[in-house]
């Protein structure tokens, strides 16, 4: 979202596709008209491109000129995307799609990391933002090359005549460098555009309003561990590849400190994967309403929904504080004119503004032991407490081995509403709870409750004492070594933001609750009877109408069952509440049951997100699964392995069924 400079009766929305709407009020979709509609030249067919970013020209009021960046068609043999910055004119209050001139383009190796952030700082320059090049560890090394721009913030001087100049003040420019306005320079020369480099993927940056110099705040999305909060300065090196936030990545120990004769730029703020996993820069605060802000850097994070505020402590050090819970996907970013911040929600496509609490925040209401929630029997908390309904899926989520048990209660007199595809959803004040068991003993208690209040979906994780007398509760998540003396192995307790990377709103928040998972039947211990979990909900009256009939998911353990039935349900059960449309990955993979194999996006596919060091490789390659990256990311459990979080032991048995489906496919995958 963008104003124009002087102008604070409307706002400018960016969306991905490649239009912007311009709206005389936010709260109001029906005010809204196409600015522009780029859709003819910009590819966003991949999670990270499209149209990425809007600056109006300082001079807009006099000059109407609009600069966009964007992902287009590759004209370059060898790339699977092109980066463009171009200039546009407005006239007759829109932007005339053949008044552009292409200030810039850069050649993506892979679909990801594209950034495309753009912005006029205070100095009347284009800054532009853009990411290493993709696929996962930068492994051409992008980021530390000053001869290509990628992994770099640019700088540009739009004001003077063509379509830019390279400042005389920028830090790498001098007499022996390039201009790079094809993405490199031809002979190693470094590239004058560059202002800082060493970045991974800068997802949206600012400028401090209150700095009469380019005071500029960066959000650098991390690779498998760290997400960091950089402060930009002119000729700074972030680090990336050598490292991630302030941590050695590669390589792993004795990384460097220095590079090019100066020392690494830290971080002013990182925070680890227990917290999020894909940072959004945001703004320093420097509106009125919210008075407890003001000069207070605020950002989030995409994959958690969490929004956070950079505070200083005692040492003057800055320390991230949570600000605001949230279920959206936040994108960006906006700051008014007046200084208020606004944040929008790439899934729902909804804007949203930070406003101020009506009085203090409540304290929280999570009691701190197990036995204290009312989930379970108080007197003996290893037992559920009355009404709590047991429930077991067909085919339960892999969790590194451990057994676990599972039960459902729902507010007096509320129903479960089954929708056509089978998936349930559930009313507000719902609780699911869930015992892990790991020979024999309780290691973790998870309850993940529908608040009442809001309706949204909310994870607490319980850690067992070894006497298996109760269970405290994890705030913020852990790794610890858990089981009995002997048979000890690593654990994640997730954190409350980790269990809403999993429970997806995409997927609807709870998990393994569809009416194929539960076509089956178990034992109740309270009366020892075996029986349908369906017949037995719908006869004590859970469901609000009948239900639609679908058969059992196959066990993907049963071998008598067939093999692409449980290969099918596998990944519907462990990847796609992720691998799904308006999920939170970066592959566009769509891995519901309901989904035919020749739409999921996989079969004979090139993988954009890294190949794995494999020749020739494919998402999946029917008949060779050693060059199929599905197969192969569930054999690790390093950055490059699925899932990414929560688990620390390969699922052999898992491993074993997709690479026996995937080696009996024909060429369509069946």
């Amino acid at each position: 979202m963008v104003q124009a400079p002087g102008d604070t009766s409307k706002w400018y929305i960016v969306e991905k596709r490649g239009v912007v709407q311009v709206v005389d009020n936010v709260a109001d979709p029906t005010s809204a008209a196409t600015f522009v509609d780029l859709q003819d030249r910009v590819n966003a067919e991949a999670f990270e491109s499209g149209l990425l970013g809007m600056a109006f020209d300082p001079d807009y009021a006099t000059n109407r000129r609009v600069y966009l960046s964007y992902t287009a068609d590759p004209t370059v043999g060898g790339s699977v995307l092109e980066s463009r910055i171009s200039r546009f004119i407005v006239s007759g209050g829109v932007i005339d799609p053949a008044s552009e001139v292409t200030l810039l383009t850069i050649a993506q190796p892979f679909a990801n990391h594209n950034g495309g952030h753009i912005a006029f700082g205070p100095d009347g320059m284009l800054y532009a933002g853009f990411g290493d090049g993709g696929s996962g560890g930068d492994p051409q090394n992008n980021a530390q090359n000053r001869s290509n721009l990628l992994g770099k913030i640019l700088r540009l001087d739009v004001s003077a005549g063509g379509p830019y100049a390279i400042p005389a003040d920028n830090p790498f420019a001098s007499a022996g460098s390039a201009r790079c306005e094809t993405g490199a320079s031809a002979g190693g020369e470094l590239c004058g555009e560059i202002y800082a480099y060493g970045l991974r993927n800068p997802w949206r940056w600012s400028f401090d309003r209150a700095a009469a110099t380019p005071d500029m705040w960066a959000g650098d999305v991390g690779q498998g561990e760290w997400e960091e909060v950089d402060r930009i300065l002119p000729g700074g090196n972030y680090g990336w590849r050598f490292r991630e936030g302030a941590h050695c990545f590669s390589p792993s120990a004795n990384c460097p400190t220095t590079a090019d004769g100066v020392p690494l730029v830290d971080p002013v703020a990182e925070y680890s994967h227990s917290v999020g996993n894909s940072i959004t820069g945001g703004y320093v605060y420097r509106g009125s309403a919210i008075a407890s802000l003001v000069g207070r850097y605020v950002f989030a994070d995409f994959g958690a929904g969490d929004i956070f505020v950079l505070v200083p402590n005692a040492s003057g050090m800055l320390e991230r504080q949570p600000l605001l819970d949230t279920s959206e996907a936040i994108s960006s970013f906006a700051e008014g004119h007046d200084g208020e911040l606004y944040f929008t929600d790439l899934n729902g496509g909804e804007l949203f503004k930070l406003v101020p609490q009506t009085g203090e925040p409540p304290a929280s209401t999570v009691p701190s032991l197990l036995s204290q929630t009312g989930c379970v029997n108080p007197a003996n908390p290893t037992q559920p407490a009355a009404g709590l309904i047991p429930y077991a899926p067909v085919a339960p989520f892999w969790s590194d081995g451990a057994d676990k048990s599972r039960w459902m209660a729902l507010p007096d007199g509320q129903r479960i509403t089954v929708g056509a595809d089978g998936d349930w959803s559930f009313p507000n004040g719902t609780v699911l709870m869930k015992n892990f068991t790991l020979n024999g003993a309780l290691i973790e208690t998870r309850l993940f409750m529908r608040h009442t209040d809001t309706g949204n979906w909310a994870g607490y994780t319980y850690r067992w004492d070894d006497a298996q007398s109760d269970a405290t509760l994890v705030s913020g998540g852990l790794v610890a070594d858990v089981g009995p003396a002997g048979a000890r192995q690593l654990w994640t307790f997730p954190s409350e933001s980790e269990c809403l990377q999993c429970h997806t709103s995409a997927a609807g928040g709870s998990l393994g609750l569809e009416t194929r998972q539960l076509n089956s039947a178990i034992t109740y211990p309270n009366t020892g009877r075996t029986a349908n979990q369906l017949t037995t909900l719908e006869s004590i009256g859970l469901f609000s109408a009948a239900l639609p009939v679908h058969p059992a998911y196959a066990d993907p353990n049963d071998a008598n069952q067939p093999l692409a039935e449980r290969a099918r349900t596998y990944l519907h059960t462990n990847c796609s509440h992720c691998h799904r449309p308006g999920g939170t990955t970066q592959a566009n993979l769509d891995l519901r049951y309901s989904t035919a194999i020749g739409s999921t996006n996989t079969c004979n596919v090139t993988p954009q997100n890294g190949n794995m060091g494999v020749a020739d490789a494919r998402i999946v390659a029917p008949g060779d699964p050693a060059r199929s990256v599905l197969w192969l990311r569930m054999t690790r459990r390093d950055a490059q392995g699925m899932p990414p979080l929560g688990s620390h032991i390969v699922d052999s048995g898992g491993a074993s069924l997709i690479r026996q489906w995937i080696g009996g496919m024909n060429a369509s995958c069946d």
